[in-house]
């Protein structure tokens, strides 16, 4: 045992013996150790009682359990003193010694456990204040930012629509203004005639067009002259299509107010009028509006388009031949002029006056040859039609139509053009009326006539024209 243990000893011994003395003797005193110092202080607040009180000292493993009783004095307390001085102090030394090591122990697990509550409770915190608070700039913003963008692009979509809506609706208006000024031009050159039994009729009625076509041998415009050609052009938009329909001139029919005679007579009676009434009590179809046309016209429409080309035979090139000597000499022209080769047949181009004369021929094939050939022409004409009107309107314009008699109102022909886009796509019929089989050649007041069967021609043209 070295000094320092040696002093710390005696000093523990000193202690305890005052300790003890204080004990027995009932004084308070206060004994005091230090770990560094090796000092022992002990604080009693009062005295036991008279049988003395029980101390018991451990100091690590070894436990002392001492009852005392008042000594009675000498060496024998002393001894038993210093020796409970000594465990008092090793005991003292431990429990001070355990419980700084507890402390220390605890301190250090309770630090991390702390430490990570509070980091759990301030998350806690922060969790909640976040959802009080509005959600950070950035966050909020981006949402904003992409439905400001979507918004953005919806307007311009939006302008650029409403450009090309501004733009079609302006070229409509141009196209529609250009048009009407047009027709307005072209109609001024047309003779307009009323039919005042049709003034207030419509146009159309049942979903069909019906025009009369009316070609007749003056030189002049007007209804002079005879009816040559009747060609009833109905426009239908219930079977989509265009049909021209002859009407044979020596159909017998009644002429109101004029009895039986042939159709031609009613236009020679009461011109287009009459005419117009003839054909709807006979046949029962509505016809309100027509077109009358002379010669020239019709020359003058096939030269605008171009001329036709047609297939002839060598007998029907002799006839053309025979009535362009009549058509010249109405016009004042060389009687040979616009002849054709005699040698010629097959298919051959034809300009207006060759075209005339080819439609006028009813020697060969008598009237329902001749119509056909009428339709033939007329169809070539319309197919060419479209194109002229890009390619040559002014000659058209200028020789169709100031050779025309009309009681088409100009409103009713601007409609028409509009819907001329339309009717380019219908189909193209061509037919006769009396039907085949539905008629008779009779012979009526030294008049050769056909006798008709006019229930049979209703039902065929009710089912052509309105699908019925």
């Amino acid at each position: 045992m070295d000094r320092k243990d040696k002093l710390e000893g005696e000093e523990i011994q000193k202690g305890l013996e005052q300790f003890l003395e204080q004990e027995l003797y009932g004084t308070a005193g206060t004994v005091s150790t230090s770990k560094k110092t090796g000092e022992l202080d002990l604080s009693l607040a009062q005295s036991q009682s008279a049988k003395g009180p029980d101390v018991i000292l451990s100091y690590g493993t070894d436990e002392l359990d001492t009852s005392l009783a008042r000594p009675a004095s000498g060496r024998s307390a002393q001894n038993s003193t210093s020796g409970q001085r000594e465990r008092t102090k090793t005991e003292s030394n431990k429990a001070a010694r355990q419980s700084s090591s507890n402390q220390r122990e605890s301190g250090q697990r309770e630090m991390p456990q702390r430490k990570k509550q509070e980091s759990v409770r301030s998350k806690k915190q922060e969790t909640i204040r976040n959802k009080r608070q509005e959600p950070p700039k950035s966050r909020r913003q981006e949402p904003v930012k992409g439905k400001k963008a979507k918004q953005e692009k919806a307007k311009k979509k939006k302008k650029r629509i409403i450009k090309i809506l501004a733009v079609i609706a302006a070229l409509f208006v141009i196209g529609f203004v250009g048009l009407y000024m047009f027709v307005g031009s072209v109609y001024k050159k047309m003779n307009y005639k009323e039919a005042e039994d049709f003034t207030y009729e419509a146009m159309k009625e049942d979903g069909v067009i019906n025009v009369l076509l009316i070609g007749n041998d003056s030189r002049l415009a007007g209804d002079d002259g005879r009816s040559d050609a009747m060609i009833l052009v109905s426009i239908s938009d219930k079977t989509k299509t265009i049909t021209m329909t002859s009407l044979l001139r020596d159909m017998y029919v009644e002429i109101p107010g004029y009895g039986g005679n042939r159709l031609n007579a009613a236009y020679s009676y009461g011109g287009p009028d009459l005419l117009m009434k003839t054909i709807e009590q006979n046949l029962d179809i509505p016809v309100h509006r027509y077109a009358l046309v002379n010669f020239q016209a019709f020359a003058n429409l096939v030269d605008a388009v171009g001329g036709v080309d047609l297939e002839l035979t060598n007998d029907e090139v002799q006839y053309v031949n025979g009535y362009l000597m009549e058509y010249n000499q109405l016009e004042g022209r060389d009687l040979a002029t616009d002849f054709l080769d005699p040698s010629l047949s097959g298919m051959i181009h034809l300009n207006g006056p060759q075209a005339l004369a080819f439609t006028r021929n009813r020697y060969i094939g008598t009237d329902f040859g001749r119509t056909e050939r009428q339709r033939k022409v007329l169809s070539a004409v319309i197919e060419k039609l479209p194109g002229a009107v890009l390619t040559n309107s002014g000659e058209l314009t200028d020789g169709l139509f100031p050779n025309l008699t009309t009681n088409l109102k100009q409103g009713e022909c601007f409609s028409l053009s509009l819907n001329a886009w339309k009717f380019l796509g219908y189909d193209m019929v061509q037919q006769c009326v009396p039907v085949e089989g539905t008629y008779s050649n009779a012979t009526i007041r030294e008049m050769a006539v056909l006798e008709v069967d006019f229930e049979a021609n209703k039902r065929f043209l009710k089912s052509t024209l309105y699908g019925e």
